[in-house]
């Protein structure tokens, strides 16, 4: 499915080209007001593998995850990325190539908030590990394409990672 926005592409004119983003999850509820979350994840090569995350939920599940997240406010979604890679795995990264964007509208119970997501998803080499000390409940893992896309939760990463060669 695919939501409909607008890009403004000259803030001197008033020149708007319509562009359709993926939308995975969740429907829009109308009921519901979103806050806009915008976010940066790797599809991280380690070798022939991929270098992934896990992190423990608020019902104490394992979510395997893209590393990546949100952007703090006026960070660079190339910055937020080479943060979150490092606090979420601890290894430090090359972007390579942006791999596209998705959208999802979703509760995120960490913030207690109803969330309109927009991740934007980079392919990236991991290059080496930084540091063992990693964000609160999370921990990294390497693991096969095929045994990723078995894994990975959410639907909008499972595309990506599908896709990507």
């Amino acid at each position: 499915m695919f939501i409909d926005f607008y890009l403004i592409l000259n803030a001197k004119t008033t020149t708007i080209r319509k562009k359709s983003v993926k939308l995975f999850g969740e429907r829009i509820n109308c009921k519901i007001r979103y806050q806009e979350r915008v976010g940066a994840y790797g599809i991280i090569f380690h070798k022939d593998k991929l270098l992934l995350t896990e992190q423990i939920n608020s019902e104490d599940n394992i979510e395997i995850q893209l590393p990546g997240g949100g952007c703090n406010k006026n960070e660079s979604l190339i910055h937020a990325l080479y943060r979150e890679v490092l606090e979420e795995t601890g290894w430090g990264i090359k972007v390579l190539k942006k791999e596209g964007v998705f959208q999802r509208f979703t509760f995120m119970p960490e913030y207690n908030i109803w969330a309109h997501k927009v991740c934007h998803i980079y392919r990236c080499a991991a290059t080496m590990q930084k540091t063992k000390q990693l964000e609160k409940n999370h921990r990294f893992i390497v693991m096969n394409k095929k045994k990723a896309l078995k894994t990975l939760v959410d639907t909008g990463f499972k595309y990506f990672t599908a896709n990507v060669y």
